[in-house]
């Protein structure tokens, strides 16, 4: 009996050690970044890209480049506010450092070594290079500061336990940036860049399972939208198979669909896809278009 339980002690010291080190949060050391002098245009490029206004934007204000925060996102899992993520020293990012700022966008972890929450979209932008990432950070660093910190997430028990998001980060979250298909066309691969890292498209247009990850299988084919208790549409081949190249590219730069206009969340999208090059929303729209059809979970009928 004294051996059964000290086995059982054995396996399960092993177990709570294994499960530490999977959910230790991962870092990006400032010593393993090569010199790199800053492209402020690209960084404006992914900025927009990136929709970092279309969260992190203070409410009601004009100006979008102010990023004190405050939006709210709803889901199954609680409430998440944007935080203040202006070069504000004392309540935005100012202090952070250049590796610590390619840590938060492509490792979900904060300078204070705790995982973020998914709502930020770091699985997405986990795919982003590094040298943009490093353009982002020093285009951000322009942006007027904004003072004030929004209210913390309203996210009760236990998805409050931080450290288990690690767990979900092993199931979920791979570190394997973006590769080009050789295959492609340059545009195509482009657009595939941009739609699957910096757009982080199919984070809203994608149905998810029970834990809050996207459904490989049913990936940009609608889902719920738990902000307005509304549906996400499937942009696939499957209802969009109508649009031609022009037809999306127009739509990223003017919101315009074939018979009316974008609402909801995507009116804050096109503020900012509007603001791309040409050939960037040509690029993404060349890579939407070669979407194959998939079906979508089945939309709810209207009460």
């Amino acid at each position: 009996m004294r051996s059964l339980v000290s086995l059982i002690g054995f396996l399960a010291g092993i177990g709570v050690a294994l499960a530490w080190v999977v959910t230790t949060p991962k870092t990006i050391a400032a010593a393993s970044l090569a010199p790199h002098t800053p492209d402020l245009a690209n960084g404006r490029e992914m900025f927009y890209a990136g929709g970092c206004a279309a969260c992190h934007a203070t409410p009601g204000e004009e100006d979008r480049t102010k990023l004190g925060g405050g939006h709210g996102l709803k889901s199954p899992f609680g409430t998440f506010y944007a935080p203040n993520i202006s070069p504000d020293p004392d309540d935005g990012i100012g202090r952070w450092s250049e590796a610590q700022f390619l840590t938060a966008v492509l490792r979900g972890t904060s300078p204070a070594g705790e995982h973020y929450y998914p709502a930020f979209p770091y699985t997405s932008y986990k795919r982003m290079k590094v040298e943009d990432v490093r353009d982002l950070y020093a285009f951000m660093k322009t942006l007027p500061p904004v003072k004030g910190r929004p209210r913390g997430h309203d996210v009760p028990f236990p998805f409050n336990i931080r450290r288990a998001i690690g767990a979900w980060k092993f199931l979920y979250m791979d570190d394997k940036p973006f590769a080009a298909d050789g295959s492609k066309s340059e545009d195509w691969n482009r657009g595939a860049y941009l739609v699957n890292g910096p757009s982080h498209c199919a984070e809203c247009h994608s149905p998810r399972n029970f834990l809050g990850a996207i459904i490989p299988s049913q990936r940009f084919a609608g889902g719920p939208d738990f902000e307005s208790s509304g549906w996400v549409p499937n942009i696939t081949q499957k209802t969009l198979g109508d649009y031609t190249e022009d037809d999306f590219a127009y739509l990223l730069e003017t919101g315009q669909t074939l018979k009316d206009s974008v609402g909801g969340g995507m009116v804050a999208v096109i503020r900012n896809t509007s603001q791309l090059t040409e050939a960037d929303r040509k690029a993404m729209a060349v890579y939407l278009k070669s979407l194959p059809p998939v079906e979508g979970p089945p939309r709810p009928e209207r009460k």
